[in-house]
């Protein structure tokens, strides 16, 4: 009998069926909780625009959805701008939460594909996402997205930052600076959900994907956090992004090529005259009375910082504050020149 039982024992010891009882391993513990803290800061959001029919009703049209995170107790909901572009309202929907919560729009950052909502009314428990830093994110480390992947609630995916400072296009017509890369799978809906460190904090906001399928790749791509500490704030006081600017317009990178001229420096097509640019002398394409059309000056670097393209300009500005001044080397019917130039507000 004693051996029988021993014989029993080793056998349920042995069996596949114990060893799934068997307690998960630490990373597998870490993962689960950190899903469960995380998951009442995550949302989704959908786009509705409000049109009418040809019985001049009003009807709502969804125009797509996609995910987002709670900024803040408040009631601001965080995500991309492409995702809330050309909606007139906007539904915001909680895990195990079946109602729906409608929200108002406060501004948007197309440049950086940044967008915030206010919920109009909150819920009975609203928890803000872990803000985190990524200034110091390295290669290698863990990453965790949650988002809504082809309308999947409230999915966690896994990976890795695979690599970092970024350069990639964005819809609002300049390039998005230091997007994090990373192989965790994001695909259509996980556009403004957040990108997580293994302490649960935000470190990005998913935002776009390279494939050839529109699906998943391992190639996703993420607003660092460190810009989007920068813009939320500002979007939620002004509703709009006050930054420095020239007050210039400057000819297409492409017409360059077709006068052929040289790539360096941008052409100013137009300059406006009681703005910083215009204040400094700089001049914009002009016209002779016989119509004849002469180009305008050519800025080359703005504080000793080569500038080619717009997006050149923008990235370059983006490091200056209202007030501040810098110096402008360009040429004028191809003689060196130089101004100081105080930037304002645009």
């Amino acid at each position: 009998m004693l051996q029988l039982t021993a014989f029993i024992l080793s056998f349920t010891l042995l069996s596949p069926a114990f060893a799934q009882n068997k307690a998960l391993l630490e990373v597998e513990e870490k993962t689960i909780a950190l899903y469960r803290e995380v998951l009442p800061s995550v949302v989704n959001v959908s786009n509705i625009k409000v049109a009418r029919d040809y019985t001049h009703r009003t009807v709502e049209i969804p125009q797509g959805a996609g995910s987002g995170f709670v900024w803040d107790t408040k009631g601001h909901i965080v995500t991309n701008f492409h995702v809330v572009h050309g909606g007139n309202d906007f539904v915001v929907t909680f895990q195990n939460d079946p109602k729906q919560y409608r929200a108002t729009l406060v501004g948007t950052e197309p440049k950086k594909d940044i967008a915030v909502l206010k919920l109009k009314e909150l819920p009975a428990k609203i928890a803000a996402i872990k803000v985190g830093s990524s200034k110091d994110l390295l290669v290698g480390q863990m990453t965790f997205a949650i988002g809504s992947p082809f309308g999947l609630d409230h999915t966690l995916t896994t990976g890795i930052v695979s690599a970092l400072g970024r350069k990639i296009d964005g819809i609002g017509g300049v390039k998005i600076h230091d997007m994090i890369q990373t192989d965790a799978a994001i695909n259509m809906g996980n556009s403004g959900g957040p990108l997580l460190n293994s302490a649960g904090a935000l470190i990005g906001m998913n935002t776009v994907i390279f494939s050839t399928s529109g699906s998943s790749a391992g190639l996703g791509f993420a607003v660092p956090v460190d810009t989007v500490k920068m813009i939320v704030p500002q979007l939620i006081q002004h509703g709009k992004i006050i930054r420095p600017g020239l007050g210039i317009g400057i000819m297409p990178e492409n017409a360059k090529e077709r006068l052929g001229l040289d790539d360096k420096g941008v052409i100013l097509s137009y300059v406006d005259e009681n703005g910083p640019a215009g204040k400094a002398g700089l001049q914009g394409m002009t016209q002779d009375r016989f119509g004849r059309v002469y180009l305008g000056d050519v800025i080359l670097s703005v504080d000793n910082k080569e500038v080619n393209s717009l997006d050149d300009i923008f990235h370059v500005l983006e490091q200056y504050k209202i007030g501040d001044t810098v110096q402008l080397k360009y040429l004028r019917k191809g003689k060196a020149m130089a101004a100081q130039v105080k930037l304002q507000s645009l």
